[in-house]
């Protein structure tokens, strides 16, 4: 057994013992026996290889399983969460840690919390607490606006976020180290952009970089067409409406506006042909393009969707590079590992970790099959590839889909054949126009024309499908029906692989 594929089963014990405590709850005293009796049982097989592995299997799904228990354990234990939902107004010293996310009528501000001020139980000391405090989600006016880096004094009341129609809204929050919410506090701006160190400097300018990208579209397309380039091009969706993002979810292309693997290939492929039509060997293009994916992901402003995207679209990226498929199979799973490790409670809590990782595996294991189904599809603009990776990819995600936001598009899969070809155009066309626009404003104003039309032609049919009656049905589904789509979809696949060539075990 090669290190790769015993590497690969330990990865899988880990995830499935995360799996196994998001659902289930064992005693602290368990895990522990548990991992005693794993490591006892390795020793006296320490000769037999697969004993061997199976003990370290074991140990891995034990440590999976703490692991998340000790994460639920930190929430409950925060700092910054015993100070929620008292009756006295609680004064926060932090720093803005991520790009304001501006909303229709107030910003969000996700502040890491360095010191806490408040007053004892009878008022008369103050009293001050620092150093691992966690993170607030601060709702506010709309202006004076405030930025990355930002150091600011908070003092309000603190809240814990509430659970809602079953949806644990305080652990959801708590993936992201945030386990406290203050509404309309006041606010006092300490110091502008207090970086710390050369990464805050230059990641600033990056949003700053986007900033002005993002003033380009707004100013030269028209409303509802521009704000579907900003989600697209820099993952922004803080002016689009909520009709149309139910249009785009009834229409089954929402997908489009969320920065993912599939927009991460078509600008690298895309990338990758004009470098290599410049005259770079192909090993070039390919570390160009690769710099250059993680610079895209940066102007999105770090996303936890766009860093999934930026590591699948890589891995995808290098397996294709490579020409081993089964090279991408296995670092999905170890990325997959090596982020739950970091974070064990995005399996459970976050779909778009979900839905990143299943999409990716469609990729790998579906792709081949489509693109021989799609042979006849020119090759034109990638067009070919990205019908592959969008049907791939939606079969892979269908289930969670549904059970989470409980429809189904029946005009999906028409919806696509016509919009999703669009991207590489829409994709290429706005970034050259805002970014020429910067410095010279006409041109750049000339050719978002083109683009424009491109994206009324996108909204029109968007519009049209999302009115058809019975374009989607509403229903819930159940977790025993998700198992048994996917174990379909494995016997389906092992069926498939036994009529080809392709291996992507080995």
């Amino acid at each position: 057994m090669s290190s790769s594929k015993t590497l690969l089963y330990f990865c899988f014990s880990f995830i499935g013992g995360i799996f196994i405590a998001s659902f289930f709850n064992f005693s602290l005293l368990v895990v522990f026996l548990f991992i005693i009796f794993s490591l006892i049982s390795i020793g006296p097989l320490w000769e037999h290889k697969r004993a061997v592995v199976f003990g370290f299997c074991l140990l891995f799904l034990v440590l999976g399983i703490w692991s998340y228990q000790y994460a639920e354990a930190k929430i409950e234990n925060s700092k910054l969460g015993k100070f929620n939902d008292l009756e006295q107004e609680i004064t926060l010293i932090g720093k803005v840690s991520k790009e304001p996310d501006l909303k229709e009528n107030n910003t969000e501000l996700t502040v890491k919390v360095q010191e806490i001020q408040t007053s004892d139980l009878s008022g008369e000391r103050r009293i001050s607490i620092k150093n691992n405090l966690g993170k607030t989600l601060v709702t506010t006016k709309k202006y004076p606006q405030y930025r990355y880096e930002d150091r600011l004094k908070i003092a309000g009341f603190l809240k814990t976020p509430q659970a809602f129609e079953g949806f644990n809204y305080k652990n959801y929050l708590a993936k992201d180290g945030i386990y406290s919410l203050i509404y309309n506090p006041q606010i006092e701006l300490l110091k502008k952009e207090d970086y710390q160190n050369p990464f805050s400097i230059i990641y600033a300018q990056i949003l700053n970089f986007r900033n002005r990208l993002m003033e380009q579209i707004y100013k030269n397309i028209s409303p509802q067409e521009s704000s579907i380039l900003g989600a697209i091009i820099l993952g922004d969706k803080s002016k689009m409406e909520k009709e149309l993002k139910n249009k785009l979810n009834i229409t089954g292309v929402r997908h489009i506006t969320a920065v993912s693997g599939m927009h991460v290939v078509i600008l690298s492929g895309v990338l990758m042909s004009v470098l290599i039509g410049l005259g770079l060997w192909r090993q070039q293009a390919f570390y160009f393009t690769m710099i250059f994916i993680w610079l895209f992901i940066a102007m999105t402003g770090f996303q936890p969707s766009a860093i999934r995207a930026g590591i699948m679209g890589s891995l995808l990226l290098l397996a294709q590079q490579i020409g081993r498929q089964n090279i991408a199979y296995r670092s999905i799973v170890f990325a997959a590992a090596g982020m739950l490790a970091q974070n064990p409670l995005l399996l459970r809590l976050d779909v778009g970790f979900q839905l990143s990782f299943l999409a990716a595996a469609g990729i790998i294991y579906l792709g081949p099959y489509f693109r021989k189904w799609l042979k006849k599809i020119p090759k034109i603009l990638n067009l070919r590839e990205i019908l592959t990776m969008t049907f791939s990819a939606q079969i892979f995600t269908l289930p969670i889909l549904i059970y989470n936001f409980g429809y189904f598009s029946l005009v999906s899969p028409i919806a696509n054949i016509l919009i999703v070809p669009l991207l590489p155009l829409i994709m290429v066309l706005g970034f050259i126009f805002s970014s020429l626009g910067i410095v010279f404003p006409a041109l750049g104003w000339l050719l978002s024309l083109p683009c424009s039309l491109f994206l009324m032609y996108l909204t029109s049919l968007i519009n049209f499908f999302s009115e058809i009656p019975l374009s989607a049905i509403y229903f819930k589904l159940s977790p025993i029906w998700i198992v048994m789509f996917y174990c379909l979809l494995i016997f389906v696949f092992f069926k498939l692989q036994q009529k080809s060539e392709l291996d992507f075990f080995n």
